[in-house]
């Protein structure tokens, strides 16, 4: 495939993620303020900058609106740089966790996981780890089917493959769903991207893996900006392309199999945003992976307010919301692309 070329940046860094960063501020108040019992913007910032345990309104935005925020936007921070370093690892602008196969494998570990007797189910804290490498290994198997014959792999095989053991990874899920009801309770609504079940439990098991794939993501950008160039252009400026094809996609996994065990398989926000970034910072991955990160949580906490208040006195899951937008944008791509 072919590399697609650097362009010089019409806009700073700091033009770009300063409006950002304060479009997503005002959406985070926004969410935290919306629900059955509105909240005004004071009691919000009270509850922020001098909790109090005796106050109802307090312990409502701590317990649930808070942590449910912060999975939103950990995970949709987590989704765009994924969605960043597989567009840009395998140059590809239909390269998604969720079309090529990485949160159906995710998903498809955490059902089995659910499923093991309570003595030995994973903790919450080796959840995002485990959907990881669920992740990794139908991502790896779509790696190597599509590379498979004497064209090697083309945008084409690429998707059909992901789509096809997606496909494979959710049927066996659905056929573990109905031999087991017990997990079936357990994982209904998680697994149609539901952020209402979100705990301080999984927000906090959450940090760590993200911390170390966002780091990576980060390190590894300039990188990126060589190998877009192509590959003979990148190792001739000495960046070793095997190791770093293989930091870029484990850090994927990571990335997307956490955003996974925390709000489920959420699908499209890994491919709408970094396309939009790249084109802002003009080819520049270091502003690229900031600016993906910061529009995938802004984008997962738009969805979530959309899927919380577009019916009176019910919630729609916030992965149905991203479905909605991001479904006409990937069939829009395949007719400019394929």
């Amino acid at each position: 495939m072919r590399a697609a070329p650097l362009t010089a940046p019409t806009v700073s860094r700091w033009a770009l993620l300063v409006p950002l960063a304060g479009l997503t501020m005002v959406l985070a108040l926004l969410h935290l303020s919306i629900g059955a019992r509105g909240m005004p913007p004071s009691v919000v910032l009270d509850t922020l900058f001098s909790f109090d345990p005796a106050n109802f309104n307090h312990r409502i935005l701590f317990s649930l609106r808070l942590p449910r925020l912060c999975a939103a936007l950990l995970s949709g921070a987590a989704l765009g740089t994924a969605g960043l370093l597989l567009q840009s690892l395998l140059r590809n602008p239909l390269a998604e966790p969720h079309i090529l196969g990485l949160n159906a494998g995710a998903s498809l570990a955490v059902v089995v996981a659910t499923a093991l007797p309570a003595a030995i189910q994973p903790t919450t804290v080796e959840r995002p780890l485990l959907a990881a490498c669920g992740g990794a290994v139908v991502f790896a198997a779509v790696l190597s089917l599509s590379s498979a014959g004497r064209l090697g792999m083309t945008v084409t095989k690429l998707v059909f493959c992901g789509i096809a053991l997606s496909a494979l990874a959710s049927a066996l899920v659905s056929a573990i769903l109905l031999l087991d009801q017990e997990t079936l309770e357990a994982v209904r609504f998680w697994l149609v991207g539901d952020l209402a079940g979100a705990s301080w439990q999984q927000v906090i098991a959450a940090l760590l893996p993200l911390a170390v794939a966002g780091a990576v993501a980060l390190v590894i950008a300039p990188r990126l900006d060589a190998m877009a160039l192509g590959d003979a252009s990148a190792i001739s400026l000495g960046v070793p392309l095997k190791t770093t094809r293989l930091v870029g996609l484990a850090a994927a996994a990571l990335a997307s199999g956490t955003a996974v065990s925390t709000v489920g398989p959420i699908g499209f926000v890994g491919l709408i945003v970094p396309g939009v970034a790249i084109r802002l910072t003009g080819g520049r991955h270091l502003d690229a992976v900031m600016l993906s990160a910061l529009g995938g949580a802004a984008l997962l906490v738009m969805a979530d307010i959309v899927a919380r208040s577009i019916l009176p006195g019910r919630e729609v899951a916030t992965g149905i919301m991203t479905a909605l937008v991001g479904a006409p944008v990937f069939l829009l791509i395949v007719a400019r692309r394929l």
